[in-house]
């Protein structure tokens, strides 16, 4: 762990970087990875037969492969996209459109991020659109952080049709399973899981998680932008239908119309970011030669040192989150404020101290919920030492006592 920064190149001799949750550097295995593919026998997969195009259609398997076992499921429920954000507007399309009745409903948080919000407003306008009317029925968050599981489990109705959450918060560093309701939920019920910050911070195995639908960002997990997975459980297939038609869907037509193709490129329609499906193989590499386990155990001490050092500045107020648990835990995540100093202008004078860390209201839909306030979130890697932690507290506690 001592020698994780010196994979990542923009990180020699540069500030304290505190902002993973936005997105991760790139480890030089990533980044050759990209420049490979760009640089020598450059081709479109599933194409062609010459020997170019066929060597990058293994290539895309593989990873694809490798996926499957990264997240413990099969290959064919592996669907490539270009982001969480895609991910998720691809359930809503593909699968809420064709199966969502007039009068079903959907299980959602308001305080999650805007890419598991939005595609279930616009889904609903959609449908209304043909005359469907679907209910969206938000859920509560609890002090820690999490999905407030009893407040879903009264809200489940005979018209529940999906519950969705975020596995772990992009803001609250808190992480959510529904154990809890385990045995209580109708397995009609499909269950998505925003993954995006889970991914590449623990382990992660959906079978066990009993998702039917969940999303991942390669980005922020040491891929590159663009790139993203899509993971549909397979006896959910047959209720899919292809929402980007066109090359790479493997349909057919007949008298009624598009015929879907076989999972998972029923969903994969146009060409693939390749150099992206290739950097997220290289990325998945780079975390197993880390360990899971490692990387978890890394941030969870981060966390709580993060969360001690950060106790001893007067009058800052953590968000909900691990510093509101009643034992240690932690993602690598902390969000808090700081009275008398707009987040705005303390990630400012954070920059210029040499502190990168996000601030604002962190693509939490604002019009969903006014109550969340603008605030400075803090979040790790492997790559962030015990030393820019402490660093990093003594300057908050210094830029406190003269707002003071």
């Amino acid at each position: 762990m001592s020698n994780a920064r010196g994979m990542f190149p923009a990180l020699h001799d540069g500030p304290v970087y505190l902002d993973s949750a936005s997105t991760t550097q790139k480890p030089l295995p990533v980044i050759e990875a990209v420049t490979r593919y760009l640089s020598w026998q450059t081709a479109n997969a599933g194409r062609a037969t010459h020997s170019w195009a066929s060597g990058v259609t293994r290539e895309l398997e593989r990873v694809r492969e490798r996926t499957a076992g990264f997240l413990g499921v099969r290959a064919d429920e592996v669907v490539f996209t270009g982001g969480a954000t895609a991910g998720l507007n691809a359930v809503a399309l593909s699968w809420g459109l064709a199966n969502l009745r007039d009068g079903d409903e959907i299980l959602y948080s308001p305080r999650d991020h805007a890419s598991n919000v939005y595609p279930w407003l616009r889904l609903r306008q959609m449908l209304a659109a043909f005359g469907r009317a679907i209910r969206l029925v938000p859920y509560r968050v609890t002090a820690l952080g999490e999905a407030d599981t009893a407040d879903i489990a009264a809200k489940i109705t005979a018209r529940t049709r999906l519950i969705t959450v975020t596995h772990l918060h992009h803001v609250f560093g808190a992480l959510t399973t529904l154990e809890e309701l385990r045995g209580r939920i109708d397995p009609e019920i499909a269950l998505c899981f925003d993954c995006s910050q889970s991914g590449g911070h623990l382990r992660l195995d959906l079978t066990e998680l009993g998702a039917d639908f969940a999303v991942l960002s390669a980005h922020k997990m040491f891929a590159t932008p663009g790139t993203g997975v899509l993971y549909c459980r397979s006896d959910r297939h047959d209720e899919l239908s292809p929402f980007l038609p066109g090359g790479n869907t493997a349909v057919a037509e007949d008298d009624s119309g598009l015929l879907s193709g076989d999972m998972p490129h029923r969903l994969e329609g146009g060409t693939h970011n390749l150099p992206g499906i290739l950097a997220l193989g290289a990325a998945l590499e780079v975390l197993d030669g880390f360990g899971l386990a490692a990387i978890t155990d890394h941030n969870r001490a981060l966390t709580q040192r993060l969360i001690t050092g950060l106790r001893r500045v007067r009058d800052l107020e953590f968000l909900p989150g691990p510093a509101h648990a009643p034992c240690e835990t932690g993602y690598g995540i902390v969000s808090f404020t700081l009275p008398g100093i707009t987040a705005t202008d303390l990630g400012f004078v954070l920059n210029e101290l040499g502190f990168l860390v996000r601030t604002g209201a962190h693509c939490v839909p604002s019009d969903r919920t006014p109550t969340d306030a603008d605030s400075v979130r803090v979040s790790t890697h492997i790559y962030t030492t015990v030393e820019d932690i402490d660093r990093f507290t003594e300057c908050v506690a210094t830029i406190a006592t003269e707002v003071r």
